[in-house]
């Protein structure tokens, strides 16, 4: 039986349609009780939501994470969140950072084992041309598994 079980809450589906996904790091995030329980209820949200190095560690900012009813923690819900990774993996998403284009996006945020984990994508903007034909290539797919299922 595995024990790798995640159970993810949210996804940043505008970041997989507005940018091209160059490399993918998982890092843990500092929240308090009440966020915690928050985010397993699924009330976080991403959209809009990017992450900043500085001072030698991470940054979450712009991500909503909703006030849990029964918390009487008076915390702002886009509050800025410590991201927790090793020496290593900050000074990659570093010099990534520094390159022209590059941003580092939240993808994920899911659960593994009991912890609380966020998906970094470092990410390309897409062109206005390469969406639609993203687009275009996906609506082929679907016709294409339509009519297979057809046949079957």
């Amino acid at each position: 039986m595995s024990t790798d079980i995640t159970t993810s809450y949210n996804k940043n589906k505008k970041a997989f349609a507005f940018y091209e996904i160059l490399d993918k790091i998982e890092a843990g995030i500092q929240l308090t009780g009440g966020e915690v329980k928050s985010v397993k209820a699924g009330h976080v949200n991403l959209k809009g939501s990017y992450i900043d190095i500085g001072d030698h560690a991470a940054w979450l900012r712009n991500a909503n994470v909703s006030k849990f009813p029964y918390d009487n923690n008076p915390l702002e819900p886009t509050r800025v969140r410590k991201l927790l990774l090793h020496k290593v993996q900050l000074l990659k998403l570093e010099q990534q950072q520094e390159e022209k284009g590059i941003t580092l996006i939240p993808l994920e945020i899911y659960g593994k084992k009991n912890l609380i984990k966020v998906l970094i994508g470092i990410c390309r903007g897409k062109k206005m041309h390469d969406r639609r034909d993203d687009l275009k290539k996906k609506a082929q797919d679907l016709d294409v598994k339509r009519a297979l299922k057809k046949y079957e």
